[in-house]
């Protein structure tokens, strides 16, 4: 049988019109996201796992989710704020600060900022050169130490725990602001004697310089710690276990916060929602990516460390579970 060309073309440009209506288009993918840390801390990993979990469901959800490494807490509100980001990793003093405009945040809090769960404790923790004569936090008067990168919790921490101590930068001879994926190298290439970092338990940032140069967890306790547990609401006491890090054995005396995830009051309902759906629905998946996470208990994420109102996507979907 024999088609003229017209015939084909007819029969060709048909066929592209059944088509064109029988199949439908793919969903138009909407891009989300979340602002971390550095590459070597927890907050990264925090990250990659949820957007891991989610990205599991972009066919259906049509959300296509990234991490991106940042300066960090602040950082992130800020970018947060500025609709820069959707999600962000912060510490819970930094949260508390934003949302009551305290601190960093003076005369500047974010109505918008919202609270979507919290995940690890971050105890703060500082590691010193084995050859540094360091054996309690005031042996780093006069050395040389790094305080935190600007933008980063850490640093926030930093400068309150100095003020409380009566310190300023100038009680080292070098305040660093290195960041946390550089502070280690720095520290075994003996360009600083020690360094204050918020991190969860156990992180590649303190494994390393343990075991490239013996570097020394150092306890952080005292009047200064006391008063700043007692006049804030988000800072807690915390242990770091003997034996987690090389050449450590004994347990670390410390304070801190905790991790969370928060987001902006501008960002729909249906897109948060599906985020802590993607995490809690697949809860054993999440606390298996991270060794910081194995502990975690999803009533305490809900409402612990948070001080900023929860984003209503966030509460349908724990009022569906019954934690709320």
């Amino acid at each position: 049988m024999k088609f003229s060309a017209n015939r084909l073309s007819v029969v060709a440009g048909a066929l592209v019109a059944l088509t064109s209506f029988s199949m439908p288009a793919p969903a138009q993918q909407k891009f989300v996201t979340i602002g971390t840390g550095g590459v070597t801390g927890v907050y990264y990993a925090v990250g990659g796992a949820v957007c891991r979990l989610m990205n599991k469901n972009r066919a259906d959800t049509g959300l296509r989710c990234s991490v991106e490494s940042t300066g960090g807490s602040v950082f992130n509100v800020n970018a947060i704020k500025s609709g820069e980001l959707d999600f962000g990793l912060t510490q819970s003093d930094v949260q508390f600060n934003a949302a009551k405009g305290e601190a960093q945040f003076k005369g500047n809090a974010n109505p918008d900022l919202r609270a979507v769960f919290s995940v690890h404790p971050e105890p703060f923790t500082v590691l010193a050169r084995k050859d540094a004569g360091v054996t309690k936090f005031a042996d780093f008067k006069g050395k040389r130490f790094n305080i935190g990168n600007p933008g980063s919790g850490t640093a926030a921490s930093m400068e309150e725990l100095l003020k409380q101590l009566g310190w300023t930068k100038a009680d080292f001879s070098l305040a660093a602001e290195l960041k946390a994926d550089e502070q280690g190298t720095a520290l075994c290439d003996n360009k600083i004697d020690g360094f204050f970092y918020g991190v969860g338990h156990p992180s590649a940032a303190i494994q390393d310089p343990t075991i490239a140069c013996g570097a020394k967890l150092i306890s952080l306790t005292g009047p200064a710690v006391d008063a700043l547990i007692k006049q804030h609401p988000y800072y807690a006491k915390a242990t770091i276990p003997g034996g987690m890090y090389a050449n450590n054995p004994d347990p670390t005396e410390t304070y801190g916060v905790l991790a969370t995830v928060v987001t902006s009051a501008k960002v729909a309902d249906s897109t948060v929602y599906a985020l802590v759906k993607a995490v809690f629905d697949n809860f054993d998946e999440f606390k298996k990516l991270h060794p910081a996470f194995a502990h975690l208990d999803p009533k305490d994420m809900v409402k612990n460390g948070l001080s900023a109102p929860l984003h209503p996507g966030a509460i349908k979907y724990y009022k569906e579970k019954g934690w709320m």
